[in-house]
């Protein structure tokens, strides 16, 4: 038997910690933002300003300003709880505030400060205890036994234990969530005694414990989960260090602290205001103008000016997921892989990337990021090619194929869009382009009402969270409907083996499979790309791409 109280590093190449004690000039104490907004995701992203559910340029965890890089040494992990409110942006409205039917990664930022989970990541990629003190191993890898953290309680007073637990993990595993595949591999939950509950799995499952660093691991208060069917996605009760207060639909989701949080001193600020912003350069003017303490993301041609401005702090620093479009593989024109890859060679990656977002993100081919295990040969790309893609469409019958290109509202997504446009638009393609409510074109990509739906994914630590869900048969954000029974077993077979140059070997035969067949057209892999003003303090960078407000706070 294993027995784990630290750390499980999770990550080949760490990070560096960031904890930004911000001591330059004061900003502003919130107040009603301006409307606007840049587009994103997470579960699922949209291709935003930047940010989305992930990002990409330097190496190491950064922090600029004109002040001095020295200020972003220290944190105020030792401040006293105070009454700031913090204001923060967000690239799109929140679909869904429920872990059990989340699937976009802007639901992930507001759920990490109303729900704590299982297990957590620290700034260094590792797996550190939360709700969860200590876990033990069995020697076969099928036998999690996690002992719980006493006295925490539910936002509504209720107790968290471990038949909490096996209620969460249990909704998570019905045929209609999307944590469904996630949590495939359990067998059995044993709830052994209120403070230490057993998982038996069906065999071993390499991404289990990162898993749980997530939406999986979240824990919702089953009486409010009960009570509110339906509508907790609006009322979310979970242990985190602040509570669901109101909601203005497209504006604003305020959060309270929650006066008895188990984790004593937080969290420091006394409320958490989200503010919708689609569009990256309005969330840019209120945050200059003191209406926001932090952005979820930035202009991308605005990040080289703001990290020369001692008024505030830039992090812009490679994330873990990517960006890119589906194809419905049951429609004309996409039926016909030959039309497929012929989009999929037209695309110019270098020249999309230069435009759109500069230092801001990665060129990609495949949906792993530099840091992970999988990453290699399947991410490199050919140029495009005008000649090879007409003559595709001709072994193919099609002439001068047209269909709809479905995106996001924001200036970022239309002007990819336009692009993406462009470069098909020589081998005769006629793409029209459809802009869409983040939350609606979701709905429209799981019901199959599209023909091209451009949605990413904000990345996770694990390679399998990053791939298994958009290729197997069946799977919750397999949008495509694509469906090889080679995929599924060689995704199955990385799943259950532990040695990193056998999993990796399996993901290079999946991707060149999935390069031949094109359900999905990777674009480029985008930066976390945050913007604070210069007195927040207490914000630590974890490559996932959320913002941990437990310990945020502002310096009057």
């Amino acid at each position: 038997m294993k027995t784990q109280t630290r750390p499980a590093n999770v990550w080949r190449i760490l990070t560096v910690l960031l904890v930004f004690v911000l001591a330059a000039c004061g900003g502003g104490n919130g107040g009603d933002a301006g409307t606007g907004g840049t587009g994103g995701t997470g579960g699922a992203t949209s291709p935003a300003a930047a940010t989305s559910e992930a990002a990409g340029a330097t190496g190491g965890a950064t922090a600029s300003t004109g002040a001095s890089a020295a200020a972003a040494t220290t944190g105020g992990a030792d401040t006293p709880q105070g009454n700031a409110e913090i204001n923060i942006s967000l690239n799109a409205d929140p679909p869904k505030l429920d872990p059990a039917v989340s699937t976009a990664f802007v639901d992930r930022q507001v759920l990490n400060s109303l729900m704590d989970k299982l297990v957590d990541l620290d700034a260094e990629g590792n797996i550190v205890p939360m709700l969860a003190t200590e876990w033990q191993v069995s020697d076969d890898n099928l036998t999690y036994t996690f002992m719980l953290r006493e006295g925490v309680k539910f936002h509504d007073g209720t107790d968290f234990n471990a038949d909490a637990v096996k209620f969460n993990l249990e909704r998570g595993m019905t045929e209609t969530s999307p944590r469904r595949n996630e949590l495939s591999a359990v067998q059995s939950i044993e709830v052994v005694d209120p403070k230490t509950v057993k998982l038996t799995l069906k065999e071993a499952f390499a991404p289990f414990l990162s898993i749980l660093t997530d939406r999986a691991g979240m824990m919702a208060s089953p009486t409010a989960v009960q009570e509110l069917g339906d509508d907790f996605m609006t009322k979310p009760v979970g242990t985190g260090p602040f509570k669901f207060q109101d909601r203005v639909k497209d504006t604003s989701i305020t959060l309270v602290r929650n006066e008895d949080y188990w984790q004593e001193g937080l969290p420091k600020a006394s409320r958490i205001v989200y503010r919708i912003f689609t569009d990256a350069p309005t969330a840019l003017v209120n945050l200059r103008s003191g209406q926001l303490d932090f952005t979820d993301t930035l202009p991308a041609k605005e990040v080289p000016g703001l990290q020369q401005d001692a008024n505030f702090k830039v992090v812009n620093e490679p994330g873990l997921g990517y960006q890119g479009f589906y194809l419905n593989m049951t429609k004309p024109p996409f039926d016909k892989k030959e039309v497929r890859k012929a989009v999929d060679m037209l695309i110019n990656r270098d020249a999309l990337v230069k435009v759109v977002f500069g230092e801001t993100a990665t060129p990609a081919h495949s949906p792993f990021p530099e840091t992970s295990l999988a990453f290699g040969e399947s991410n490199k790309y050919e140029q495009p090619n005008v000649e090879a893609a007409k003559q595709l469409l001709s072994q193919a019958g099609v002439s001068n194929p047209s269909f709809t290109f479905k995106t996001g509202t924001s200036p970022t997504t239309a002007q990819i869009a336009q692009l993406v446009q462009n470069f098909l638009q020589p081998a005769g393609f006629n793409m029209q382009i459809e802009k869409v409510e983040f939350g609606t074109l979701l709905d429209q990509l799981e019901q199959g009402n599209f023909e091209a739906g451009a949605v990413g994914w904000s990345g996770r630590p694990d390679p399998d969270q990053n791939i298994y869900d958009v290729f197997a048969t069946g799977a919750p954000r397999n949008d495509s409907r694509y469906s090889n029974p080679q995929v599924d077993e060689l995704l199955n077979q990385a799943r259950r083996e532990s040695d990193e140059a056998k999993r990796k070997a399996l993901y290079d035969e999946v991707m060149q499979i999935a390069h031949e067949e094109v359900p999905y057209v990777f674009l480029y892999q985008p930066n976390n790309v945050f913007g604070m003003r210069a007195n927040v303090t207490g914000f630590t960078y974890v490559p996932d791409g959320i913002i941990r407000t437990a310990q945020l706070n502002k310096q009057q």
